[in-house]
């Protein structure tokens, strides 16, 4: 059974729905309805920056706390969907700090991290002022899911900045209803 974790990583005000997630929840009202959905906003869990202990400790502990639920919700999903603006052509701080810890599950042991990506499907959906600056973005999140042996589910992109933006962008959203039809 499919599961999608969408992962939301905007720094808005906690009441306001990003650009990004408004198309994220666009696409994914059109997914099966049995496709299982779970939803995590960044912004919202405590993540601790990442410490790298791969050439002296060698190995990590399994995670606890939010990091725990990260990882438990990404060891369960088929599919990984980073729901991020761009920020300064890239992947706000909370998502960096997350791909981080990937560093760290990879050697927690008998966890089977890489093994596990590598029957998932990544996607990226984004806003940004206009698409030539998400471009290194989409190239990061390509590589990452390289790194692990992950399919690329591909990209979708809305024309962003403001809130509410993305809903005048006729393009993306009729390519959010399509987006994980073609995916991949």
């Amino acid at each position: 059974m499919p599961n999608y974790l969408f992962l939301v990583t905007s720094t808005r005000e906690p009441d306001h729905l990003g650009n990004s997630e408004w198309l994220a929840r666009k696409a994914a009202a059109a997914l099966p309805a049995t496709a299982l959905q779970t939803w995590l906003h960044l912004a919202h869990m405590s993540l601790p920056p990442f410490v790298d202990l791969r050439h002296t400790v060698g190995t990590y502990p399994m995670p606890e706390g939010d990091l725990r639920t990260l990882l438990d919700a990404t060891m369960a999903c088929t599919d990984l969907v980073l729901v991020t603006p761009v920020y300064w052509y890239s992947f706000p701080s909370s998502l960096k700090t997350y791909l981080d810890h990937w560093s760290a599950w990879l050697r927690v042991p008998g966890l089977g991290f890489k093994d596990a990506m590598a029957r998932k499907r990544m996607h990226v959906i984004t806003t940004s002022g206009d698409r030539a600056k998400a471009q290194p973005m989409f190239d990061s999140a390509r590589l990452c899911a390289q790194f692990c042996g992950m399919a690329y589910g591909g990209e979708l992109w809305g024309k962003g900045g403001p809130p509410n933006a993305v809903q005048s962008d006729a393009a993306a959203i009729a390519q959010a209803a399509q987006f994980f039809k073609t995916a991949g």
